[in-house]
């Protein structure tokens, strides 16, 4: 998407809110979570994947990507000896998305591979009251006049409208509803990554589309305002830089700008360390920069971790 998140809004009928919400919020500033003891766990998973997993001078992005990924979910589960209900999800890789609307005159489908899926065996409730929901009449969707919202996306023949939540659930599959979707920009070379702009609208396009295709299954095709909202959470990160986001889905009825908007909250460009130093900086046989890493923000690592555990606690 060329304009990125504005365009995303627009496309799937979505007010923007800066920040994460207070329910995730309340996760990370709440001392009785325990999220301060894993730290330096944190730490060790950056250390780990930055330095010590491999036997090259220096990984390359696409290995040390999904390794910090894998290690900082492991840190997530452990929490599931405080809250046995975190053992109730279940990461699925691979699977394919399909969900169709109309938006305006126009008809559109998001469809493909939604990254790493963590899906429960209950929904995330409602981070928006139905006073705020309400309250999205109000708001004023940005339009791109002249140029058309949809000028930048590809144009095909569709022959059958998909709501599909995923060719990997089949029927009575226990860990039915989406939780968080995860993508690691792990290419190499900077140009074959998306932008951090880019990837915050796919992961909103890719969000919405679950929950569109979820919220289709539960209540049917007709458009209206759900009675209960369908609340989606997206994490990207190229293996520094995070960016976090909540979506909720409000209302299936998307074809005019009026009425009730859906919510997405977005919290960029976060970095969870600022340097790793892979081999020691040596000047006139003196170490000027031991290996290491540098500059660790331990908030990064409590915002991935409270994400992962609303929901639940």
């Amino acid at each position: 998407l060329f304009p990125g998140v504005r365009q995303a809004q627009w496309l799937t009928k979505t007010k923007l809110v800066e920040g994460l919400p207070p329910a995730v919020q309340g996760i990370m500033d709440d001392p009785a979570h325990g999220l301060q003891e894993l730290e330096e766990r944190a730490k060790h998973a950056v250390s780990h994947a930055r330095l010590w997993d491999t036997a090259q001078v220096a990984p390359r992005r696409e290995q040390y990507c999904p390794v910090l990924f894998e290690n900082l979910i492991h840190i997530c589960r452990l929490m599931s000896g405080k809250y046995p209900s975190l053992s109730k999800r279940m990461l699925a890789r691979n699977c394919r998305i399909a969900a169709t609307w109309e938006r305006e005159s126009i008809l559109l489908q998001v469809r493909g591979l939604s990254g790493i899926l963590m899906n429960s065996m209950t929904p995330i409730p409602p981070v928006a009251s139905k006073e705020e929901i309400l309250a999205t009449k109000e708001h004023v969707l940005e339009t791109f006049y002249p140029i058309a919202p949809t000028i930048d996306l590809q144009e095909v023949n569709v022959y059958k409208e998909l709501n599909d939540t995923g060719q990997c659930f089949g029927d009575g599959y226990p860990y039915s509803h989406p939780h968080t979707l995860f993508f690691l920009e792990s290419a190499n070379v900077r140009t074959d990554r998306f932008r951090p702009e880019q990837l915050r609208a796919k992961m909103l396009m890719f969000a919405f589309g679950n929950a569109l295709a979820k919220a289709k299954a539960l209540h049917g095709n007709d458009p209206k305002v759900l009675e209960q909202p369908v609340v989606v959470q997206s994490i990207g990160t190229d293996g520094q830089l995070f960016q976090f986001m909540v979506f909720q889905l409000n209302t299936t009825d998307l074809v005019s700008n009026d009425g009730v908007k859906n919510l997405v909250w977005i919290d960029s460009d976060q970095n969870l360390y600022e340097k790793a130093q892979c081999v020691p900086e040596v000047r006139k046989r003196v170490v000027t920069k031991p290996a290491g890493i540098s500059g660790f923000q331990p908030d990064t690592f409590k915002k991935f971790l409270a994400l992962y555990l609303h929901g639940t606690v």
